[in-house]
């Protein structure tokens, strides 16, 4: 795959490079990821804020401390997917699962992941089924990935892993099915994509769903996986249990807590 031509100022660009090829010199393995695989998959090219590197959960600490070492800044802003490294007010976010804790960064997504070059480096990117996966859950007031999502499958449709892609989605699969029907209502003519085999079953498993009682002690909101402010409501006044939480999820009560005090901060 070739470099993407994403317009940078040149000290961003080179931190960028500064830290892709330190990472390579200390054999941490990683995965470029966000805006830039996003270029390399769908030619899409648009200005971001940040560097989005994946990493293995039981690396994120050491690649933390690698950069610490080196006189940035560093933090585990939240110990169930993310941390930091701030060089002045730019940073590089090193993510190793998602803000739900569902999408975690696997050694399946090392093995399917294709070589490129970003800004002259030679890098692994994140694979587009587990681009998908992630960013089918982003579904918050002030940012939805769908368009990222429907640029992917449109790109990659025919090299998709569509087993992989459903395996990862498992319980979720409904998200998926969303997706795949907003594909077929964004790219009319481009609908036969998404294979047969795969929207089928999804689409039966619906009607299976619309005659199937569901019976539970308390009523579940899974909305918390999509947006972690716009169904706070359900869980905090309604007495909806909260489809992050274990056991049904796999995020902690003080960990949604911490996610759910940011809320405000990351909106500055």
């Amino acid at each position: 795959m070739s470099h993407t031509q994403i317009f940078l100022e040149p000290r961003t660009r080179q931190l960028y490079v500064d830290v892709l090829n330190l990472l390579n010199e200390s054999g941490i393995p990683y995965l470029v990821g966000g805006a830039y695989a996003l270029a390399q998959y769908s030619g899409i090219e648009r200005h971001t804020k940040d560097l989005d590197l994946f990493v293995l959960k039981e690396d994120a600490e050491d690649v933390l401390r690698l950069f610490a070492k080196e006189g940035y800044k560093t933090e585990m802003t939240f110990s169930h997917w993310l941390g930091k490294i701030f060089k002045g007010d730019q940073f590089i976010d090193i993510i190793f699962s998602s803000g739900n804790a569902i999408a975690d960064v696997d050694e399946e997504w090392f093995e399917h992941a294709p070589e490129a070059e970003v800004f002259g480096v030679k890098v692994k990117l994140s694979p587009p089924e587990e681009m998908i996966w992630s960013k089918a859950f982003i579904m918050e007031r002030e940012r939805f990935d769908g368009a990222d999502v429907a640029h992917i499958i449109q790109a990659c449709a025919d090299t998709l892993d569509w087993d992989r892609l459903l395996r990862r989605f498992g319980a979720h699969w409904k998200v998926l099915l969303t997706h795949l029907l907003l594909f077929g209502y964004i790219y009319p003519a481009e609908q036969n994509k998404i294979p047969g085999w795969v929207l089928k079953p999804l689409l039966h498993r619906v009607e299976n769903d619309a005659t199937t009682v569901i019976e539970e002690e308390e009523p579940l909101c899974q909305g918390t996986c999509l947006s972690r402010e716009q169904y706070l409501f359900d869980v905090e006044r309604r007495g909806y249990a909260d489809g992050r939480l274990e056991p049904r999820g796999k995020m902690s009560a003080a960990e949604i807590d911490h996610w759910t005090i940011a809320i405000d901060s990351s909106k500055h």
